[in-house]
This record gives C-alpha cells, structure tokens and sequence, in this order.
C-alpha cells in the first residue's frame, strides 16, 4: 500500500481518533498532520503501517501533553460535530458527549489513552500495551483507575462499549 493509498483510505479515522484524545479538533489536524509528515519519510521501513502511524499519534498526543503548559479545552459543539453524526435527539447526544468528553479530559493522559484505545477503537489489552509501550496488566490498572475516577464523577456508563472486554 502506498503512503498516497493510505491517507486516503485512513485519514479519517486518524483524525476522529486524535480529536477524542485531544479533545481539540484543531490539535488533532495538528497532531495528525505532524506524524502523518513523520511516516511518509519512513514509509517504505514501516511494516504495518496502520499499527505504527496510530501509536505514533497516540505517542505524539503524550508528549504534546508532556510539553504543553496545562491548558483547560473546553467541549463544544464543534468538538462532538468533528466526532460523528448527533443521535436522534441532538441536544441529549450533545448534553452526553459534553459530559463524556469533559470528565474524559480531567483523566491522566495514559489513564485517557487507555480508554479512548479500549473503547473507541476496540483494542484488546495486548494491543492497547503495544501502543502505550506497557504491559498488560498496567493496561487494565489505567482503565480500571480510569474507570473508577469516571463513576466517583458520577457518569454511570463512562463510555459506549461496543464489545470490547472490561
């Protein structure tokens, strides 16, 4: 698969994947954009490509986090719109994910990596260790520390499960 044949066939996801880890949609063309430029110097070493450039990205979200003065980014509607389709009742989609996103956004990075990985795009806890560069069970130590803190806020469902394992 050519770098050209990728972006085209990934970008998208790249982008909605950044965007719920930053919860900054322009940070997230930032982010993507960056690591994209990154891969397309190394692209012929890169054997799978969709596995690289997705920890690249969760890598760069890391450090950016590392680097950045803590800053506070709001949730908008703007945010949740780069995100995916409003539910049939758009206010109560929008009033959810303001919530989600929010308390997302108060976690510890990796604890919000972990998450975003294990719930947003359905990695298993190998695959999600593989990303973060930990171990297994340091994994399920996040999302379970993740997890505590988001029903200690009160959210009763923290994320939308689409049958990944706990």
């Amino acid at each position: 698969m050519t770098f050209e044949e990728f972006v085209a066939e990934r970008l998208d996801g790249l982008l909605r994947y950044a965007t719920v880890l930053t919860n900054d949609p322009h940070l997230a063309q930032d982010v993507v954009q960056d690591v994209l430029l990154r891969a397309q110097q190394r692209w012929d070493g890169i054997a799978a490509p969709s596995t690289y450039v997705r920890r690249m990205v969760t890598n760069e979200y890391l450090s950016w986090r590392r680097r950045a003065v803590r800053r506070v980014v709001t949730s908008s509607h703007d945010v949740l719109d780069a995100i995916g389709p409003p539910e049939p009742d758009p206010s109560a989609a929008y009033d959810e994910r303001d919530a989600m996103l929010g308390l997302l956004a108060t976690l510890p990075r990796k604890q919000r990596a972990a998450i975003v990985l294990r719930y947003y795009e359905n990695y298993t806890d190998p695959e999600i260790a593989a990303v973060l560069r930990c171990g297994p069970s340091t994994v399920r130590s996040q999302i379970s520390r993740a997890l505590a803190t988001l029903r200690q806020a009160g959210l009763k469902h923290p994320v939308i499960t689409t049958g990944a394992p706990e």
